[in-house]
Order: structure tokens, then sequence, then C-alpha cells
């Protein structure tokens, strides 16, 4: 039996990719025209001209068996050249290609072999290095093919992508809005300006980079961050002491902030995160960097105790970086009061894609039986980011005061284990006992 497909019912702008893609494409294309319906259409074409393993990436794995994976089954019923295992969402042709769907939320998850294609749906949605460091490694070596496409969420990743790519020969580019589609009716669309806000309207409907983002928690400090130049390159000053901020975890990513703080400029100038190491991997990145560091502020878990050891996360540290200190406990909302107080004075590394990328996507939680966001936002993977961010916004002032005097510091300290410290005569009998 003939393999075909009768594309007549594409959409124009379908046509129009399928017959001028490159080996990088990157689509920005508004709400409603059919994006997913199409990415999986194409990658089942494809998939029947030679044989090779075919990727399709969500957001989330969710949202790949919700949407995705439900088209696939609708157009098997249709062809029938392949058979679906819907347990593990695998397409198996008869010529031996795959397509798999995959959710983005675990990216560590997703490292294979000998993949061809590759579409990211709703790429601005998706942690910036997925791409990069997951995918590109498992491609590189097979004449690959990989297609971005979705709608913009500020200025993000995605956005980054999108601009780079409009620039480079090597891409295919393509940006469209409602007027470009003429998909919706004036109707539909006067029903969507009366239910959404203008700038919910700008962003879905006319893929809007600058527009406002309610559910994002600092899409309003990044915009402006970005309109009065306070995202550039070389922020990094050597004269000037650097401090970190953390985010613990284990088998939960860890990440680590850069800052130096120059009267009240701060600035963001490096950050370092990663996976299933113990603090002494990240002790040893930050002493392989060439600052000057001035103290090392943990959260308060890390007064947890080790069982393997019997001693704190926070004596490790000590024992591995010696000036370390403890920042309060306070809820994520007063957390988050004092970040956005303090964003006007916020500095931030252009080279920083991945922070800038999850403090744009760092969002509030829906409430579907209040039909209202949540007070706090959601704990997925660009939380690690906005966490050390926000511990450093609870301690800049205590960093920034002027020094008491010694009776005062020595009061105000005498509950703090790490008061011992800052006394710079400290014994040798003293420092026996707290380095392990």
């Amino acid at each position: 039996m003939e393999k075909t497909i009768n594309l007549s019912q594409l959409r124009e702008w379908q046509k129009t990719y399928i017959k001028n893609k490159k080996r990088f494409n990157v689509l920005v294309v508004h709400r409603r025209a059919w994006k997913t319906v199409w990415a999986v259409l194409d990658t089942l074409i494809v998939a029947v001209k030679e044989k090779w393993d075919y990727w399709y990436i969500a957001p989330t794995y969710r949202q790949a068996k919700k949407i995705a994976w439900r088209m696939i089954q609708k157009f098997w019923d249709q062809i029938k050249w392949f058979a679906y295992n819907a347990s593990e969402l695998i397409v198996t042709y008869t010529n031996g290609s795959t397509i798999s769907l995959f959710g983005a939320e675990n990216p560590d998850s997703l490292r294979w072999l000998d993949l061809r294609w590759v579409i990211f749906d709703e790429y601005a949605q998706q942690p910036s290095w997925i791409y990069s460091e997951i995918i590109f490694p498992m491609i590189n070596a097979n004449g690959w093919w990989v297609t971005w496409i979705g709608t913009p969420k500020g200025k993000n990743s995605f956005f980054k992508l999108y601009q780079r790519a409009i620039k480079d020969d090597r891409f295919f580019t393509m940006l469209l809005r409602y007027t470009d589609t003429e998909l919706l009716t004036s109707e539909q669309i006067a029903d969507a300006r009366k239910e959404m806000t203008e700038e919910e309207f700008e962003q879905e409907y006319n893929c809007s980079w600058e527009a406002y983002m309610r559910w994002s928690v600092y899409w309003k400090e990044l915009s402006l961050a970005h309109s009065e130049w306070r995202i550039k390159e070389w922020l990094y000053d050597p004269a000037l002491q650097v401090y970190t901020f953390w985010d613990l975890g284990i088998a939960d990513a860890m990440s680590i902030g850069f800052v130096q703080i120059t009267g009240w400029q701060i600035r963001i100038i490096d950050r370092y995160s990663n996976t299933g190491y113990w603090l002494e991997h990240y002790a040893e990145v930050i002493k392989n960097k060439p600052y000057k560091y001035a103290d090392h502020y943990f959260p308060h878990d890390i007064r947890q105790r080790e069982i393997s050891t019997g001693l704190t996360r926070l004596e490790t540290a000590i024992r591995l970086l010696w000036n370390c200190k403890v920042v309060p406990m306070s809820t994520i909302e007063s957390g988050i009061d004092a970040w956005r107080l303090l964003f006007k004075n916020i500095w931030i590394d252009s080279s920083l894609e991945e922070f800038i990328n999850n403090l744009s996507l760092y969002q509030y939680e829906w409430d579907d039986k209040l039909w209202q966001f949540k007070k706090s936002p959601i704990h997925d993977f660009t939380s690690h980011d906005a966490d050390w961010f926000r511990y450093m916004a609870i301690i800049f002032n205590h960093i920034t005061r002027k020094p008491f005097d010694d009776e005062e510091e020595e009061k105000e300290n005498e509950n703090d284990p790490l008061w011992i410290f800052k006394n710079e005569e400290i014994d040798e009998i003293t420092l026996d006992f707290w380095v392990y």
C-alpha cells in the first residue's frame, strides 16, 4: 500500500514551513493556530521517509500525553502505518522509525542516542539548557533537524533564540500574529478582547514579547530591568568581593548565585547549578572561580544533620568554605516582597540566560476552586534560582548596614551559632572544635 497523506487541509503557514524548513527552525505562532496538530502531523510524515528516532518534547509529560498523544491516536485511526504503545507514549513504524513523546520537567532523563529530529512544543515554558546540554550532543552526528515552536512568554530563552535565528541563515523563522493567519473569526477576536486583559491578548494573539503575564511573579521587574538596560555584559569587577547565595538540594537541583555589591547596586555576575552532588563538589566549584569571597549565605535548612556523618550540613560547609552564614527563616511571600523592593537596584549579567529564563517563568499556581492565583508560586525547575535570589533580598540590609560596636554586635548575635566566626581573635582550640 502506498503511503500518502493528503496535505490539502493544512494551513497555509504549515505548508510554507514544510516547503521551506531548514535544519534549524523557529516558529513563533499565536494561540489557537493549531501548532501542536501541525507538529504531530509533520513528525508522522517525516518518520515515514527514513528509519530514525524522532522526539516530540512538551513542557510537561502530562501535556504531551493529554494533547499530542490524543492527536497521534486520531491520525492512527486514519492511516494505520504504525503501532503505538500508550503506556510509554511511543509510536513504532513498519520501517523501524520511532516517535517518542516526552515532558521537559526532568531534562536529565532525556539522554539517549541516535536521534534524528526533535520538536520542542511551547519552548518558552521549558528549561533554557535542555537543547544545548541534553539534546544537541545526541543529535550532532546524525544529520539532525530541530524545530522550536511556541507562543511568547516574556523575554526568556525563546525570545533570545528567536532573536538569534532571524540573523542566522541556517534558520528558518516565522512569526505569525492572528492577523497573519486569519484563522480566527471577528466574533472570536471580539470575545477574546472582552474576556482577556489587553496584556493577555497581546501575548497570546499578537505574539508580544513585552506583554505583562499576570501569572509571572517577577515579570514587571524583569521587563523594567530590560528597558533600563540593567541586563548587560561584563558586570564583574575584580576589585569587589563576591557573596554567594545558595538554594540547597541533593537529588533536587542545587543553585548558587554569585553577587557583588557596590553602594546600592547589586550585580548578579555568575550562577552555578547542578544535581546529585554533595557540598564538596560545590565548594570545589567556588574555589576554582577567580573571585575574592566575602560570605556564603545558606537557607535555614542547612542546619539539618546528616545521618551518615553525624554533622549538620552547616558544619560541613564551614569546614569547606569557612565564612558561612545562615539566612533567617521567613515566608515565601515576605521574601518576594523584599525581592521586589530591591529589584530596582539589581543588575544582571546578560550571559546568565538560564537564570533570567527561570525568573521569567517563576509563576503563581492557579487555584481552580477559588478561580484565582494562589499566594505561593509553583515549586518546579524555576524555583531554585528564585529561592537563592529571595534569600539575598532577605539578608541584603544586613550585608550593607554599618557595623555595630563590639558590645552591640555580640549581644545581637549571641544566639547565632555562627557569630563566633566573626571574631578575628579566635583561638586554635575553638578552631579545632568547629573545623572537622
